[in-house]
């Protein structure tokens, strides 16, 4: 015969994890880099640049276009009660909320500002601006 039966009755005492640990070790990998793909879609902006920008964590992002139009989140927003609105619910879903304000560089000041009047009264109070980091020279003496 082909088959065997086993006679002895012994529990199965041990469990090899180490084919799960692969498992989840690759899709958690997959998923830091669909994330950050994710994340960097949005609107195109030309954001000034700075030496010491870099990356945040954002719960709310919203961005300044040339033209002084506003979105939230990747979605266009019409008038400041409209920005308040959302960000007050996001703050009221998460009270140490991180908000990163993404303007481009042809961007009026004002608006750049009534934007941030807008999150402060709503009560954002953790903002953020956001830019393109460019290389730094080394500075001579």
């Amino acid at each position: 015969m082909a088959s065997t039966v086993r006679q002895d009755d012994e529990a199965i005492t041990g469990i090899n994890v180490t084919p799960l640990v692969d498992i989840t070790l690759v899709l958690l990998i997959i998923f830091m880099v669909t994330a950050r793909l994710i994340a960097g879609q949005g609107i195109p902006l030309d954001l000034p640049k700075a030496a010491t920008a870099g990356v945040t964590q954002t719960t709310l992002t919203v961005a300044v276009d040339a033209n002084g139009s506003i979105s939230a989140n990747g979605k266009p927003v019409v008038g400041e009660q409209a920005l308040f609105d959302q960000a007050r619910r996001a703050v009221r879903d998460n009270p140490l909320l991180r908000t990163v304000i993404s303007a481009s560089s042809a961007t009026n000041h004002g608006s750049v500002m009534g934007v941030v009047d807008t999150l402060r009264k709503a009560g954002a109070t953790r903002i953020a601006f956001a830019a393109t980091k460019v290389e730094s020279r080394t500075q001579s003496n």
